[in-house]
């Protein structure tokens, strides 16, 4: 097998691979929601704020402006030691001192 014939195959494996990567994004807007406040540190999916780029960013654990995904519905009776309510937050809030 040459290497011009084994292009297609090359070609066709990261199409596929960035396909089945795309799935779990879509299959989470479904039965997942953006939980703030309830990320360990460095643990979080996404939004750290200012000066961080976004998953695994997070600089304290219960980080009040970063979130995970959790189960639809599951957010606001998940424990958040930096949360006014101890709960996990849907948006972004002022963190109170524990």
């Amino acid at each position: 097998m040459t290497v011009i014939s084994k292009m297609p195959a090359v070609a066709l494996a990261l199409a596929l691979g960035a396909a089945f990567t795309a799935i779990p994004a879509a299959a989470q807007s479904a039965d997942k929601e953006k939980c703030f406040g309830v990320a360990l540190k460095a643990k979080n999916d996404c939004a750290a704020g200012a000066g961080t780029t976004c998953a695994g960013t997070s600089k304290t654990d219960y980080q009040a402006n970063a979130w995970s995904y959790v189960a639809k519905g599951t957010c606001e009776k998940t424990a958040s030691k930096t949360s006014p309510s101890g709960m996990g937050q849907l948006k972004e809030y002022m963190a109170v001192k524990s």
